[in-house]
Parts: C-alpha cells; structure tokens; sequence
C-alpha cells in the first residue's frame, strides 16, 4: 500500500513537471522598452506648406513638359533654373515616368469672377514618418507671364513643392501674381533644410508585443521604412537571452511601406527567459539606426 502511494505520487509530480515543460500556464508578459526616437527637421515650416516637412524623395526632380508652346516651356524651364541657383534642387528632364508634369491649355479659366493664370500642387504624397513626401506633382500654365522673372511658373513650381499661399502680395506666393513680387527668403531657407536631409531608407519598429505562455513564444511586430527611399533587404533577428531564436528575411520596402509579422506558438528551449531583443539587420544606410533595435523585459521581477 505504501509503495503503492509512493509510485502514484511520482506519477503526480512527474505529470505537472511534463505539463509545465510543454504546455502554456502563466503567461509571461514582455513590456515595450525600446528606442523609436527618429530625428526632425529643426523647421516645422509654420504653416508655409499644406502639410509639415513636405518634400520629394530625392533633390533630383524629373520633369516632363507636355505640348507647350515654345514660351511657355522658357518660361518654366527658367523657373527650374532660379530654384537650382538657391537651393540644392536639380531638375531634370525625362520621356516618362516624370516626378513633375507640366502641361499647358490656352483656353482661358475663370474661378469664381477671376481669371487663373495656372495650377499647381502635389498629385500623390506619402507619409513616412516626420515627412510628407510628395512622389509626384503637376502644373498647368495657363497664360503667358508679362513679367521678366516667370513669377508664373515659379508659383505653381512652388505649390508642387508644397508650398501654400502667402498673406505677403510681394510675395511670389501671394494668390495674385505681379511682376514685382520675389521669393521669400524663408521659403529658402526651408527648401535648404528640408532637402539637405539625404535620401535614405529607415527602416524602424513601430510596435511589438511579446508573450511565452509555458515553453512557447507568440509576438506581433510592426514595422515600416519611414524613410527617404526604398529599403533593401533586411533580416529580423530575434534573440532571448541575447540567444538566437529566430530570423526572418524582411523584403524591400517602399516609402512609407510596413510589414506585420504574427509568430504564434513557437516553442522555447530555454526553461526561463527574461529579455527578448529584436534587431533588424540592414546593410544599406540608413537615416537612423538607433531604432532598430527593440528589448522587450520580462514584467515579472
């Protein structure tokens, strides 16, 4: 009778031993403790462009002028010329596949009692982190300027840059257009700061969350280029314990692109686990590294 207790007693403590080790009891919660810091322009642009850090991806601009009469097209291609002289922007042209497309129509356009000597703005804008990044834009000149400077021109150029409407009528961004009117300097200066930011991916961790319920680990993760350009290939790595767990291959990304990755029911070697890091691994430079990396630590001391 007492082996017989002895043996049913094993059989117990052996069964909860067997249960532990291979099916999930209490979870173990990991809390987000990561760095997603990614740096901002030091200007805002205060209300100078539709929306905050509007820009193109790269500093060199295609453009494309499609059937317009030979003044009109001196008229917009000076207009490129005067911003290449004050800021770091390059344009240049192209058969297809233009950044820019200029377009002009000689019949007259009358908004609301008043004739519009041209239109202009972003047709496709993307944001990708602390940017609004304008992958493509038009402008429709309308009439021929009167003026020595193509304020025209230089006006609708500006609102494909993302530029607003100015309150200043010396301004060349005033609603109506006059020969007299220049561009402001801070307009520049906006133009200077935002386009000497380089062209580079960044790819960084929005959110994660992790759990290993008994031996088996489950986690979402978010993660997006909040960059400048296309991001290449790249490996997600994750380790517990600073033991490597797990890699996964992360493809190109466009801007402003994510990827969700849902793990479930992985099983875990490891008898305890207290931090779990994922790091992802990407060969091409990038604008900011510090994000990523994310450690994630257990919340039970």
């Amino acid at each position: 009778m007492q082996l017989t207790l002895k043996i049913l007693a094993f059989l117990f403590t052996a069964g909860l031993l067997v249960s532990y080790w291979l099916f999930p009891l209490t979870p173990l919660e990991f809390g987000a403790k990561y760095n997603n810091s990614n740096f901002n322009p030091s200007n805002e642009s205060s209300g100078m462009q539709f929306y905050s850090n509007m820009r193109f991806p790269d500093r060199r601009i295609s453009y494309r002028i499609e059937r317009c009469p030979l003044q009109k097209v001196n008229e917009m291609e000076q207009a490129f010329e005067i911003l290449e002289n004050l800021t770091p922007l390059e344009f240049y042209p192209v058969e297809q596949g233009e950044q820019i497309k200029v377009m002009c129509n000689s019949s007259n356009k009358v908004e609301g009692g008043l004739f519009i000597a041209g239109e202009g703005g972003p047709t496709n804008i993307t944001k990708s982190g602390k940017f609004n990044v304008i992958l493509s834009g038009k402008i429709l000149l309308i009439r021929e300027s009167k003026c020595a400077r193509p304020n025209v021109a230089l006006h609708e150029l500006l609102h494909v840059l993302g530029f607003n409407h100015s309150t200043n009528p010396r301004n060349v961004m005033y609603p109506i257009v006059r020969c007299d009117q220049t561009i402001g300097k801070d307009v520049v200066q906006l133009l200077n700061e935002l386009y000497a930011i380089e062209s580079l991916p960044d790819l960084g961790f929005e959110n994660i969350s992790a759990v290993i319920e008994g031996r088996y680990f489950s986690a979402n993760i978010s993660l997006r280029n909040i960059g400048l350009a296309k991001s290449e290939k790249a490996n997600l790595k994750i380790y517990l314990d600073n033991e490597s767990f797990k890699e996964i291959e992360i493809p190109e990304l466009d801007i402003g692109h994510g990827r969700k990755i849902v793990l479930k029911n992985f099983y875990v070697r490891k008898f305890k686990v207290s931090e779990i890091k994922f790091t992802l691994e990407h060969l091409k430079e990038e604008l900011n590294k510090t994000n990523n990396e994310a450690i994630l630590r257990s919340e039970v001391n």
